[in-house]
């Protein structure tokens, strides 16, 4: 049996209607987990797709600034499947957020950004990880290149996905008593549609800036940030704990 191999788990994917949630839910389908996918938005593609290949997935709406979603998600899955042995934290905004000099952030838009991507993750944890107390399990948190290296012109969503850092390591020594381990993923810009709306007509210019810092010098795709979501998911990480993994084509060393 391959290390990866998640048959029998449950893993819980927020934001998972599209893009890297989508591609995240999809790839630990196929490695054998059940998917509860959750998301603002309707996730019928990513269940669609997952069931066509075999897997076993279902989706609820959860909005993961609001604890009373976390928790009615929570027992939903609880109820549906007995336990939960996966949280991978994806929901985040970055899309829809206005870029722009860091004295000209809305305050609204700042509130609204540490909502989602820093009080959701603490949300969904508060939610998901008392259940995996008996049995062990993982976290995985999704970081940013934005906080590891600096995105100008977005401090919001940077402030955000360093807060995601610290609450990995923080969460991990809290957690390692119980063999739950909690890691964060740090992508590079990657090719998708959320990407496109965020840098609009300076996308190709953004672009060719993030690339050039790079060692290996193209546009990361969803595929390849699925291999690390499946490594931290797996026992073949049995031992990480309170990490980031920069997957960013050699822009940074953590």
């Amino acid at each position: 049996m391959a290390q990866t191999d998640l048959t029998g788990r449950i893993a819980v994917v927020t934001g998972a209607a599209r893009g890297l949630g989508r591609a995240y839910a999809q790839g630990l389908a196929k490695a054998g987990a059940t998917v509860v996918a959750l998301d603002l938005s309707d996730c019928s593609d990513t269940l669609r797709d997952i069931e066509t290949n075999g897997g076993r997935a279902f989706s609820r709406r959860c909005d993961v600034g609001d604890m009373t979603s976390c928790r009615a998600a929570a027992d939903d899955a609880l109820t549906r499947l007995g336990r939960v042995d996966v949280l991978v934290n994806n929901a985040a905004l970055f899309a829809t957020l206005k870029s722009g000099r860091f004295d000209t952030i809305a305050e609204d838009d700042w509130a609204s950004c540490m909502r989602v991507n820093v009080t959701g993750v603490w949300n969904c944890c508060r939610a998901f990880v008392p259940p995996m107390r008996e049995r062990g399990g993982s976290v995985v948190n999704i970081s940013s290149l934005a906080a590891t290296y600096g995105l100008p012109n977005a401090l919001h969503y940077t402030t955000s996905k360093a807060a995601v850092i610290g609450l990995t390591r923080g969460l991990a020594r809290e957690l390692g008593r119980f063999n739950i381990r909690v890691n964060a993923v740090a992508p590079a810009v990657v090719e998708t549609d959320g990407m496109s709306q965020f840098f609009g007509e300076k996308k190709e210019d953004a672009v060719k800036a993030i690339v050039s810092g790079q060692s290996i010098r193209r546009v990361l795709t969803t595929d390849d940030l699925v291999g690390t979501i499946l490594y931290l998911a797996s026992d073949a990480s049995s031992m990480v704990t309170g990490q980031t993994i920069a997957v960013d084509g050699g822009t940074v060393s953590l």
